[in-house]
């Protein structure tokens, strides 16, 4: 501020007041002025990350997706007394709350339900019986009489009316349980080898890691509200996969050997950008982690993930397009950078071959590492469990087992430490409550996701139809090898059809000459994981729901006709041939009548 030359005389006292206190409004103003600007453009506490992200974007002239405006405008862990609110009114949620109470693990799935869905968080898919059994009251209660195992390891309350999502919330709690943050845009359920510490042949057990990290999330709110949904997985190399490779970041457990600049023995092999949905495994970085440092790493990625991830478009924000827009090496230098020191890279002829999994160990009876005694892999019908069922479960796991109960991605269980002379009464067991130990390759493998009649995405009701699949196609071919049948219900692919052997997305089908349709599908053959990933290809476009099982019957029949081998897996010949000659041989094969 300048002072101007007045027209009127003062005296030196005067002027000097004068200059003084011109001088001390500058500062003082100059101070309002630099803390204004500070206060609006470096926000703090642990949102700060998430609103400097959305800041950049709004301050580039982009609009923020919807998603992000609700964060922006209350975040969901502020507003738990208006989620009160509404289940003293048993008031459904507005479309924002909806958005806002995925953050408590709730999903209100009208029009497919009128009522909630609740994802739990289950580390390494491991519970205890008593936690079964407290879920099933829990049920009983609040929820419909039955549960759901997911593709991730975890479980699925459904039937919730909003006056009992708050009670549901607080029921978990007193289980040692919890569903925060299992849904938007945060990190999901931590998955892990289900035979963790237990399996002959796995390289590492999962489970102290898988824990770390599902409490390194629970406890640091910077971690929540991401720009999209963020997986990570730990595989120890066991027997059952925990296809990591599908996940954003895959821990893999791997044996290093001597000679190539750092320490040998077990360590994690890193990759990066898993979204089968769009097609995409997770890609080797050449990078190998010490366990113990696998949240270290995890953290800073997923820091780095928050500050680049697209906040506009959801189609294009999850890790993987990051990864496509800066490179995978330029992506983990800046990870470096977050971390202070580089990472171990090895070579490839730097690790061991890893042992391979077996595609039916997560069913039947199978030898741990602890002599005399054995997991037993429950069978459930496409993931489901009545109350009744879960009770009976835990009671078997707790009489005649360690009292765990573990989750597999295949939605299906384990009750583990059975003794070699208690296994036949735990079979006759689990038997009596309606569920087996037994599948043929084509009902182990047969996975769907919700479908329609939970989930208000889906096209079809994929549950409904997989069983057909199965109870069709298991009475007319004889299968012999491991195979998978993976049906899904929309775009999201929680059922991950791309990578199965048999993969099937929802459709409406068009029929006649109008714009009539009736549910069906897309045919995909020759997806894989681990060793053997690959995203499969088309081979049926709009296939009504009702012809599936035929379709099906055909192709394995001609699997069966023209393998090279009786080895031959059905990856192996579907590989062989294109999706065009994959159906021609298809065709040649009769079967029961095509509906009209």
């Amino acid at each position: 501020m300048k002072i101007e030359t007045l027209s009127v005389d003062f005296n030196d006292e005067q002027k000097r007041y004068l200059e003084g206190l011109a001088a001390g409004l500058k500062v003082n103003l100059g101070g309002r002025v630099q803390a204004a600007a500070v206060t609006a453009s470096e926000p703090t506490g642990p949102d700060a990350i998430h609103i400097k992200a959305q800041d950049k974007v709004i301050a580039a002239g982009r609009k923020l997706a919807d998603q992000e405006k609700v964060k922006r405008e209350l975040h969901p862990f502020d507003a738990y007394e208006r989620l009160k609110q509404q289940a003293r009114s048993n008031a459904a949620p507005s479309a924002a709350d909806n958005f806002r109470w995925r953050y408590f693990g709730l999903f209100h799935v009208a029009p497919a339900q009128d009522s909630y869905m609740c994802r739990l968080r289950i580390p390494n898919g491991i519970m205890k019986h008593w936690q079964l059994t407290g879920l099933a009251d829990l049920a009983d209660q609040l929820c419909g009489p039955y549960s759901h195992v997911t593709t991730r390891a975890n479980l699925q309350l459904r039937e919730i009316p909003p006056r009992h999502a708050v009670l549901l919330l607080e029921g978990l709690s007193d289980l040692g349980l919890t569903a925060r943050g299992s849904g938007a845009d945060n990190i999901r359920n931590v998955t892990g080898t289900p035979t963790a510490g237990i399996d002959p042949q796995e390289l590492l057990d999962t489970r102290p890691y898988a824990r770390e990290w599902h409490f390194h999330i629970l406890n640091d709110r910077s971690l929540y509200g991401l720009p999209r949904k963020f997986n990570v997985a730990f595989d120890g190399a066991g027997r059952i996969a925990a296809l990591e490779d599908t996940n954003d970041i895959a821990f893999s457990a791997v044996e290093v050997k001597d000679g190539f600049g750092v320490t040998p023995g077990v360590w994690f092999r890193l990759g990066l950008g898993g979204i089968t949905g769009h097609k995409d495994f997770a890609k080797p970085t050449g990078i190998i982690v010490e366990p113990e440092r696998a949240t270290e790493v995890a953290d800073a990625i997923v820091r780095l993930f928050i500050e680049t991830g697209d906040r506009t478009n959801r189609l294009k924000s999850r890790l993987k397009y990051v990864l496509d827009s800066m490179g995978h090496d330029k992506f983990m230098e800046a990870v470096e950078a977050r971390l202070g020191r580089k990472l171990a890279r090895v070579p490839d002829e730097a690790l061991a071959p890893r042992p391979e999994s077996d595609r039916m160990a997560h069913v039947g009876v199978h030898p741990q590492k602890q002599p005399g005694l054995n997991w037993i892999g429950v069978v459930l019908p496409l993931g489901k469990l009545t109350t009744d069922q879960m009770r009976a479960l835990a009671k078997i796991a707790a009489d005649l087992g360690d009292g765990e109960i573990r989750l597999t991605v295949w939605q299906n269980l384990l009750l583990s430490g059975v003794s070699d002379d208690k296994v036949a009464l735990a079979c006759a067991a689990i038997e009596q409550i309606g569920l087996s130990t037994k599948a043929s390759h084509i009902r182990a493998g047969l996975i769907a996701c919700t479908g329609n009649a939970g989930c208000k995405f889906a096209a079809a009701n994929t549950k409904k139809h997989a069983a057909e699949i199965g109870d069709w196609c298991e009475s007319r071919v004889d299968i012999d090898t491991p195979l998978n049948i993976h049906l899904t219900g929309c775009h999201h692919s929680c059922a991950q059809h791309y990578i199965s052997d048999i993969g099937m997305i929802a459709a409406k089908v068009p029929v006649g000459e109008g714009d009539d349709t009736v549910e069906g599908y897309h045919l995909f053959a020759g997806g894989g994981f681990g060793p053997q990933a690959d995203i499969g290809r088309e081979v049926y476009r709009d296939l009504k729901a009702a012809d599936a099982p035929r379709f099906v019957e055909k192709l394995l029949k001609a699997y069966l006709a023209h393998r090279a081998s009786p080895e031959e897996t059905f990856l192996s010949f579907a590989r062989r041939h294109d999706g065009d000659a994959l159906r021609q041989l298809a065709e040649a094969h009769t079967t029961s009548e095509v509906s009209a």
